[in-house]
């Protein structure tokens, strides 16, 4: 587990309520929180633990939070920090959880019992595009040399991803693959348990090509690294503008991952207003719009209410969809 110390404007803050003038509080008179524990249901390196990390740089740098503090707890898909944060709701009542789409898929499926209802629902926060990329060292440099290696020999050109068959990554490779004319029950996908575990085995060559998540991949292609050979949206993204679209490249699909957070059942309405406060306040600093820069991600805010709609509407589109792929 680690701890993000306080930034600057937090550690003004401390000394103005210190100094008697005042807690700090934020627009609508709701109180400034001293910390955040962050629970990540997956390993380092993946999107849930580079969303939570960055949520909470973002809130610790611009003082809307005192303090930050991480913890990965990987596991039945997500599932062992589901089941934790509910088992034990009232001493968890300090604690977000980072989701995303998975714990729809997953809900579906049958992999995880519980559903994104047996939460209490914070906020959705932000989207991240999907993408495909290869090794530096691969021969492939775009969809079209991927397609021709896939179609050359479809069992020797495994795609690794972030989650189970049927999962997040999975659903993405089968929908590029479907949008490209081939049968996407044909992709031979490898599942690892976290993001940066596919990112290792495409970089070792165990696969040959990983489907994940932009922001994901956006530090190792600068890096050089990897290759981002098709990036799910509808545009370039600034955050990296020389990554081709499946769109340009003849592949008529999109498609956007959201994330964001999740309390334990029972949570207080004064604490839930509290987190959604400091969410929706973190989205106007300069700190944010770094991290989210940085990332190359989309802001979607969808605070309670609004974030439940949003999840049922979902949850009918992907379940939908996975029934005509034929993972349901």
């Amino acid at each position: 587990m680690t701890t993000m110390k306080m930034g600057r404007r937090a550690l003004m803050a401390t000394a103005v309520a210190t100094l008697g003038l005042g807690t700090p509080a934020f627009a609508d008179g709701h109180q400034m929180l001293d910390s955040i524990h962050f629970l990540i249901p997956g390993g380092a390196g993946g999107g849930w633990d580079g969303t939570a990390r960055g949520t909470g740089e973002a809130l610790t740098e611009s003082g809307l939070i005192g303090s930050a503090s991480f913890e990965n707890m990987s596991g039945g898909g997500g599932g062992t920090a589901i089941a934790y944060l509910i088992e034990n709701a009232e001493s968890n009542y300090g604690t977000l959880m980072v989701n995303s789409t998975p714990i729809v898929i997953r809900a579906l499926t049958g992999e995880i019992p519980q559903s994104f209802r047996d939460l209490t629902l914070v906020a959705g926060t932000i989207g991240d595009y999907a993408a495909i990329v290869v090794g530096k060292d691969s021969p492939i440099n775009d969809m079209e040399g991927f397609l021709a290696a896939y179609d050359a020999d479809a069992s020797g050109t495994p795609v690794g991803g972030g989650s189970v068959p049927g999962g997040l990554d999975h659903l993405v490779a089968a929908m590029v693959m479907e949008a490209a004319g081939r049968d996407p029950l044909d992709v031979n996908y490898i599942p690892y348990d976290a993001g940066g575990t596919a990112m290792a085995a495409l970089l070792s060559g165990e696969i040959k090509a990983l489907s994940t998540g932009l922001s994901e991949a956006i530090d190792l292609a600068e890096a050089g690294e990897v290759k981002i050979i098709g990036v799910t949206s509808a545009e370039r993204v600034p955050a990296s503008p020389d990554s081709m679209t499946m769109m340009e490249q003849g592949i008529d699909t999109t498609f956007v991952n959201w994330r964001g957070f999740f309390a334990a059942p029972g949570l207080p309405a004064e604490d839930l207003a509290v987190y959604q406060a400091a969410l929706a306040a973190m989205y106007d600093t300069e700190e944010w719009e770094t991290v989210r820069a940085r990332n190359g991600w989309v802001n979607i805010h969808n605070p309670g209410d609004d974030f439940s709609d949003f999840l049922e509407n979902q949850e009918k589109v992907i379940g939908d969809l996975m029934t005509k792929l034929g993972f349901l």
